[in-house]
């Protein structure tokens, strides 16, 4: 296979097709962009829940030493957490539960707030200084007087919170932002696809010269399709890296540089979840190329 050929042919497309190329690539930018938007939002609303819990939790929080709450005279016992957790587990309208431990609860402020205020000779608090809790999934969040009841005189039980009304304004707004986004990505990917079969008819068409006599001396299908799935693959590229930008802008313009500095109280999204998204964006754009190109090619190329 003659490498200079393609690679020519390669040069040529992209000229000759240079508007539908730069309107493919575009429409590649903005939805491959508007995609890890939703899967950063996801990530976004993963890590919400796992710090504050969701609108189907509530949270038992259990009494430390030195309590200030007047159900609690000292650290909750063993046997306490034992009684608390029969009651939990024995109740019809509890789906699930779990145990949250001093160390657990310590781990997500040190996320929350940094670490570097958790360290050295004067820390601003210790695990021991954290609360026990164990946190209840409903099965139905209107549902939630019976075990609040049940649970709320206890002995070892601080204090009962219920997280549909905190959580799920915070929850839905996010959710709302990554269903618009995805569903926006989803009518541009659409788009992108019909330009993309429209590149190839207008290539194939300029080509079919080319083409023909390639036929003719018995050239592969493959030998003649690789210039298309090279262009197909500079296109994806492209768009690609401009959307990995958008999206590093947006996470260092946005999110650590305003929504982490304002609202300190959320745990919010940094580079590793940054990375997911452009895997994300890395698989999806070249598959919204590459495809398309192999199945088209097939019905533009038979001259």
């Amino acid at each position: 296979m003659q490498l200079r050929y393609v690679f020519s042919e390669l040069g040529q497309g992209l000229r000759r097709n240079l508007s539908m190329h730069l309107a493919v690539i575009l429409t590649l930018f903005v939805s491959l962009t508007l995609v890890g938007l939703g899967v950063l939002f996801n990530q976004q609303a993963t890590k919400a829940a796992n710090q504050f819990g969701n609108e189907l939790q509530i949270t038992v929080w259990l009494c430390k030493d030195n309590d200030d709450q007047p159900a609690c005279t000292s650290e909750v016992t063993d046997a306490q957490k034992t009684a608390i957790e029969e009651v939990v587990e024995n109740n019809p309208q509890v789906a699930s539960h779990r145990f949250e431990s001093k160390e657990d609860a310590f781990e997500k402020v040190k996320d929350l707030l940094g670490p570097e205020r958790f360290e050295g000779p004067d820390p601003a608090a210790t695990a021991e200084d954290m609360r026990q809790s164990v946190w209840i999934t409903l099965k139905d969040p209107q549902e939630y007087e019976g075990i609040t009841s049940a649970v709320q005189g206890l002995d070892g039980v601080a204090s009962v919170r219920d997280l549909r009304q905190v959580v799920g304004p915070i929850i839905g707004l996010i959710n709302m932002i990554q269903y618009a986004a995805l569903g926006t990505a989803i009518f541009l990917v659409v788009a992108a696809l019909l330009l993309v079969a429209n590149t190839i008819r207008l290539a194939a068409f300029a080509r079919r010269r080319e083409i023909g006599i390639m036929r003719l001396v018995g050239a592969s299908s493959m030998y003649i399709t690789l210039p298309f799935l090279l262009e197909a693959l500079v296109t994806a590229a492209i768009g690609v890296v401009l959307a990995g930008g958008a999206l590093f802008a947006f996470l260092k313009v946005g999110i650590e540089g305003r929504a982490d500095q304002q609202l300190q109280f959320m745990p919010w999204i940094g580079m590793p979840e940054y990375w997911v998204a452009l895997g994300a964006v890395a698989v999806v754009g070249p598959v919204l190329t590459l495809l398309p190109t192999l199945v088209l090619t097939r019905k533009y190329l038979k001259v």
